[in-house]
């Protein structure tokens, strides 16, 4: 079986330290290459991590930021499932220790009726 691989997409550092703290800096540099963007589509693609890019995207953002694809996406190894994750899946609360504590069970008692 061979391994599953996920990234880290670094956008947002690299536009630290390129001097640009703003996502609505990179809005003008795509559309002098021809790619117009809403500032809250500028905005997921820097804050978030893109499950989606479009090449032309792609090749515009390494021209901008002068950078190597590398710099941008870092292929790491998948740990579990990706995307959410409950503590009962083994997620964030899980490695603390939470995800190993279990409601108690209510008792009902006659006494109050």
């Amino acid at each position: 079986m061979s391994a599953r691989l996920d990234y880290r997409w670094h956008l947002r550092q690299v536009m630290a330290d390129r001097g640009m703290f703003s996502t609505t800096d990179l809005i003008a540099p795509l559309v002098a290459r021809g790619i117009s963007l809403s500032t809250s589509q500028v905005y997921r693609l820097v804050v978030e991590r893109p499950e989606r890019l479009s090449l032309t995207i792609l090749m515009a953002l390494l021209d901008i930021l002068d950078c190597q694809m590398g710099d941008l996406i870092e292929p790491v190894a998948a740990t579990g499932s990706r995307g959410k994750t409950s503590s009962a899946a083994g997620g964030p609360a899980a490695e603390t220790g939470v995800g190993d504590l279990r409601p108690r069970r209510a008792r009902i008692s006659g006494a109050g009726q």
